[in-house]
C-alpha cells in the first residue's frame, strides 16, 4: 500500500497498488499487520521522522523488515557546497541537530524553495533505536561523495531478537 499526503503523489501508484491518503505519524493500518514497511526519499520532507519510524515498528510483524532510502544527511543539506562537483564542501552546521532550513548550494532545485530537515547521521540512526528497530545493513551511493543512504532494520521478534 502506498501511504502520502499528497493525492498528486497517490495518483502516481494507483494503477499498480492500494493506495491511501494518510499522514505517516499516523499510518491507517492495525499494529502489527504488514511484514515490510518502505520510506525512499523522504525523511528530510518530514520534520516528525521519529514518529514515521515508531509508526513503521507498529505496523511491522515481528521479524518484519523496514527499509529507509533517503538524502545522505553527512554529505547534503545547507552546509554542503556542491559547486565543484569533484570536491564537495562541508561547511559548519551538519553537527546541528533537527532543523528545518531552506539554505542551498544551488536555486536551481526545490529545496531552497520548500526547505529540509536536517538530523546528522547519528540522530538518524539513533531514531531507528529509539524507535524499537533493529539495525541489520547500510549502504551508501553517490560520486565523489555519497549522496543517498540506506538503511534496512528488522522488528524484533517475540523474544526480543530478530530473525537471522
Amino acid at each position: 500500500m502506498g501511504i502520502d499526503l499528497s493525492g498528486r503523489m497517490l495518483a502516481h501508484g494507483h494503477e499498480r497498488l492500494p493506495v491511501a491518503q494518510a499522514d505517516a505519524e499516523q499510518l491507517p493500518l492495525r499494529d502489527e499487520s504488514v511484514p515490510a514497511v518502505i520510506a525512499m526519499m523522504v525523511h528530510t520532507d518530514m520534520p516528525g521522522y521519529p514518529a514515521v519510524l515508531r509508526e513503521a515498528a507498529r505496523v511491522l510483524q515481528p521479524g518484519g523488515t523496514f527499509v529507509h532510502i533517503g538524502v545522505h544527511p553527512s554529505f547534503c543539506g545547507g552546509f554542503a557546497d556542491f559547486s565543484d562537483p569533484e570536491a564537495v564542501v562541508i561547511h559548519p552546521g551538519y553537527l546541528d541537530s533537527g532543523y528545518w532550513t531552506k539554505e542551498s548550494w544551488t536555486n536551481k532545485g526545490v529545496r531552497d524553495k520548500v526547505g529540509a530537515m536536517h538530523r546528522p547521521l547519528p540522530e538518524l540512526l539513533h531514531a531507528f533505536l529509539d524507535a524499537g528497530l533493529k539495525l541489520d545493513r547500510f549502504a551508501e551511493d553517490g560520486a565523489p561523495t555519497p549522496i543517498v543512504l540506506a538503511v534496512k532494520a528488522t522488528k524484533p521478534g517475540p523474544t526480543g531478537t530478530a530473525p537471522a
